[in-house]
């Protein structure tokens, strides 16, 4: 077997295992058959250390720009008038034309 076809073997009995109803149906009892004993691998990309790559990436940035102020996204609720909410105010203002995915992405955890 090609090792293409093993991972999509692999993929399939994933779904196959996690839905014990399948094995009751004819239509997929050769499948069933083939994917019993079966357990594909689940890929854990995080670190173990907890961190992740944005907080990697924060880290490096701090260390090679002592006395930066590199701030996060204003998500909580926030008084009026405070410098959160300005910061918050600021940034849906010039994020206002970002149409893609991403940018309505970050507009939502802005709370624009």
């Amino acid at each position: 077997m090609e090792l293409k076809q093993q991972l999509e073997l692999m993929k399939m009995c994933g779904r196959v295992n996690s839905n014990p109803s399948l094995a009751q149906n004819e239509n997929f009892r050769l499948l069933v058959s083939k994917c019993t004993g079966v357990t594909p691998v689940k890929l854990d990309n995080r670190p173990a250390d907890g961190k992740s790559k944005w907080d990697k990436l924060k880290d490096n940035y701090k260390k090679e720009n002592p006395g930066s102020k590199l701030k996060t996204a204003v998500t909580g609720d926030v008084k009026p008038g405070s410098k959160a909410a300005k910061r918050r105010k600021s940034f849906c203002a010039r994020s206002k034309g970002w149409t893609g995915e991403r940018g309505k992405a970050a507009r939502k955890r802005w709370k624009c």
